[in-house]
């Protein structure tokens, strides 16, 4: 197995604000594997909050340089206990572990949800993100980039004031991510005035430790919420039921496709919907996240449609949100650069 890393700067189109933090581009690590003739590709971007760089992703891999280069063959789930063994970080399993699958279908010459048994015929539509700003700049943005579906970002102290002004301009559906900075009494109050501006549902409204608080939601809040830092790795998920009424997946955070594939099933089984996110990845890690799609109820892909310039070729995100698979194997991810 040859192993190449690649370290990319992503620039944002438009200064992108949550309520914890603010940045105007992104920089993320991509993992080519080949073997026999194929080459997989997969990607994990930096990530303050959890203390995660391209630099200390690119040591941890680089230590096991000389084992991977040993494999010979490539099963994307024994590869992924392999990583896992070795203790990488979940980010740095992502990359790698987006790049196996990749290179699996490559090798198979079939995309990965036809590997997995499931049909490109239906899908959620992603949403597309408003990040935090003035309301002018926000509806600004909303209107430079019309879409069936809106994920705005909230956590200030003119929240409503920001929903009201969007809906103003667009009869689209809004999704609401708070990023952890509302209370109980704020989520109470807010939801049923959002419920009726046409918001979907509530994403982390409270901080992720407030379990005594979701508890309090639960049964009270108007509209769903979905967990997304308190759902992080596999053994959040059985975490979440009773609490949640869905959960949003991350390939960095939890580890990359092989782990995801886990999560999804268990938490159909407790009857929780099922989101996956991402992180202001290229393509590269939205094709992945793409071959997901026909096993969500929701689903949040815009990270390429955020960039200046893209580095790679995959999957299309078209007007309205309909998806143009790619016509090779794995992921169908090409670099351009």
């Amino acid at each position: 197995m040859e192993l190449l890393i690649k370290k990319y700067v992503l620039e944002l189109n438009h200064t992108f604000k949550i309520s914890r933090e603010s940045r105007d581009n992104q920089d993320s690590l991509v993992v080519c594997l080949s073997l026999n003739g194929k080459t997989g590709y997969g990607e994990a971007t930096s990530n303050p909050y959890y203390n995660i760089t391209v630099e200390s992703m690119r040591a941890e891999i680089l230590e096991i340089e000389s084992e991977i280069q040993a494999i010979t063959t490539i099963d994307p789930e024994r590869f992924h206990s392999f990583l896992v063994d070795k203790g990488l970080s979940y980010f740095a399993q992502c990359a790698l572990d987006l790049a196996a699958h990749d290179l699996y279908g490559k090798l198979k010459e079939k995309p990965l949800y036809e590997l997995w048994g499931t049909s490109n015929s239906h899908y959620p539509i992603t949403n597309y993100t408003i990040g935090i700003d003035t309301i002018d700049k926000m509806v600004e943005k909303m209107l430079e980039k019309p879409w069936p579906i809106y994920k705005i970002k909230l956590g200030t102290d003119y929240d409503l004031e920001i929903i009201k002004s969007l809906r103003q301009h667009t009869d689209a559906i809004f999704r609401i991510d708070a990023n952890n900075a509302w209370s109980v009494d704020q989520t109470l109050r807010l939801a049923p005035l959002l419920k009726s501006l046409n918001v979907e549902f509530l994403e982390q409204p409270l901080h992720a430790d407030n379990i005594e608080g979701y508890k309090a939601l639960k049964g009270k809040c108007v509209l769903p919420i979905i967990a997304d830092e308190s759902c992080i790795v596999e053994q959040d998920v059985i975490k979440c039921a009773g609490l949640f009424d869905g959960i949003n997946i991350k390939l960095t955070k939890c580890g990359g496709l092989t782990p995801a594939l886990r999560m999804i099933k268990q938490a159909k089984s407790l009857k929780l919907k099922v989101m996956v996110g991402c992180m202001t990845e290229s393509t590269v890690g939205i094709s992945a996240i793409a071959q997901l799609t026909p096993q969500l109820d929701f689903v949040d892909m815009d990270g390429a449609m955020l960039l200046k310039n893209d580095i790679a070729t995959g999957i299309e995100i078209q007007e309205g949100g309909i998806l143009k698979f790619p016509t090779i194997g794995g992921s169908g991810v090409r670099l351009l650069k």
